[in-house]
């Protein structure tokens, strides 16, 4: 399998500004190539590249004022072996978080899946989730968390595996964030999808089924989407003025959902 992303954000920066960018792919890809660059008004920056225990790469550096491009690309050749858990793992996971209101929404999960559990509960999940829920861009909030989606019955991806990682977290299952590259997503953005700890690895499931699971390549790992945010900031604001992102593979697998997947 080769995949192959591409992203460029262009950004207008009202003052000097601490910024942290999350769009390279996880540590642990198998890189046939890979770029990334941040240019300032025509100056090239240097970031400072962190990684989380999961492989999660952040890119931080500090700007002054001014018109921001930042391009990344990159080739993946083949699939990373899955991530396991550790013990610390399937205790963060299992709390509710943010955006993950697992313990508003117990009494919801016990209703309506009493008796399932394992890859039966991960399917009754995913179906219920996607049979309640319409997509509909731009109809939720930034602040909008799986309580929120579930009344309005509406959302984007980052709802949809709010809602999914709420509902599994209530019935002690560990559930956790990734944000991906998928190639066959249209229109083609960032892709927030749900991991699942069952029966000893972490099982992906996307309650969207807009894009197949076996060819989505992982960006960052985290407990909603406040950890998995493509840009963070602090200090001066800015603007997003421009973002276009690619995903594309040498041979799209077909997906309806329903196999047993893991992100690789």
């Amino acid at each position: 399998m080769l995949r192959t992303v591409t992203t460029r954000l262009d950004l207008a920066i009202d003052g000097r500004t601490n910024m942290v960018f999350s769009i390279a792919a996880a540590r642990d890809s198998y890189f046939g190539k890979e770029s990334l660059s941040f240019v300032l008004d025509g100056v090239p920056l240097k970031a400072t590249e962190l990684v989380d225990d999961h492989g999660t790469r952040l890119h931080q550096l500090i700007s002054d004022a001014g018109t921001m491009v930042v391009e990344y690309s990159a080739e993946v050749v083949g699939r990373a072996n899955p991530l396991v858990a550790n013990d610390l793992d399937l205790v963060t996971y299992l709390r509710p978080s943010r955006y993950c209101e697992s313990d508003s929404l117990t009494p919801t999960a016990r209703s309506e899946f009493a008796g399932l559990s394992g890859h039966d509960l991960l399917s009754a999940v995913t179906l219920w989730v996607w049979e309640r829920l319409r997509y509909v861009p731009g109809s939720s909030l930034p602040t909008d968390g799986a309580e929120q989606t579930l009344l309005a019955r509406r959302g984007v991806c980052r709802d949809y595996a709010h809602l999914v990682i709420a509902l599994l977290r209530a019935l002690d299952v560990p559930a956790r964030m990734v944000a991906v590259y998928a190639p066959g997503l249209s229109p083609m953005d960032f892709h927030a999808v749900a991991e699942a700890w069952v029966d000893g690895a972490w099982w992906t499931v996307d309650a969207t089924r807009l894009a197949p699971r076996q060819s989505m390549l992982r960006i960052s790992t985290g407990r909603d989407a406040a950890d998995i945010a493509f840009l963070t900031n602090h200090w001066a604001d800015l603007s997003l003025t421009r973002m276009e992102v690619l995903a594309i593979v040498d041979e799209l697998p077909s997906d309806d959902g329903t196999q047993l997947v893991q992100l690789g």
